[in-house]
């Protein structure tokens, strides 16, 4: 399987996902232009022009984080519960992250005024709040088990430190946490981010 990405976009999350599960994949960068490492165009793959992709060896297309992210959890069995209240709060937690967190940083990219950076700012700042208190003093986002949400957490975190996005709370600490974890370190290392 191959993971389309672009180094330190969303697709990072999926990239630590896929070695927390231990599944095997082949990376293919994505440039700015739409073209791939492997010399093909972007948009035949995926029409919607963004990472994370899957494609399968059967020519198969997986789109969307939340969507990859749930498929390698069921394919793995490995970071989301079956069935409980983590489970449902893994999903709702990134469901918010890949809707209300990931589109706030949109001004930041695209040239926007800086009206509406400060408005961005201010959106994810209170949004960052509300996963802060669902962190509270645990090790990660639903309890002691790193799920699907924490490598989205910690991508949307890494964004927020160089967009200047002042978060509080205990994202320091957590942040620290995932470093030190072999799959985060693993991914940074393989996206050129260390």
């Amino acid at each position: 399987m191959k993971l389309f990405y672009h180094p330190g976009a969303c697709s990072l999350a999926v990239h630590i996902a896929l070695i927390e599960a231990g599944m095997p994949y082949e990376l293919v960068s994505i440039t700015r232009d739409k073209r791939t490492s492997d010399g093909r165009d972007f948009m035949k793959i995926n029409p919607k022009g963004f990472v994370p992709t899957l494609e399968f060896d059967d020519g198969t297309v997986l789109t969307e984080a939340l969507v990859i992210l749930v498929y390698i959890a069921h394919r793995a069995d490995a970071l989301l519960p079956e069935d409980g209240p983590v489970r449902w709060h893994a999903l709702e937690a990134t469901s918010f992250m890949t809707s209300e967190i990931h589109g706030n940083f949109k001004p930041f990219w695209k040239g926007a005024s800086e009206a509406e950076k400060d408005h961005a700012g201010q959106m994810l700042v209170r949004h960052f709040a509300v996963i802060a208190r669902q962190l509270g003093d645990r090790p990660f986002l639903t309890g002691e088990r790193m799920t699907i949400a924490d490598p989205y957490l910690f991508v949307m975190l890494m964004w927020a430190d160089r967009h200047g996005i002042g978060v509080s709370g205990p994202f320091g600490n957590y942040v620290a946490r995932m470093k030190e974890r072999p799959s985060v370190a693993q991914a940074l290392a393989e996206e050129g981010l260390v």
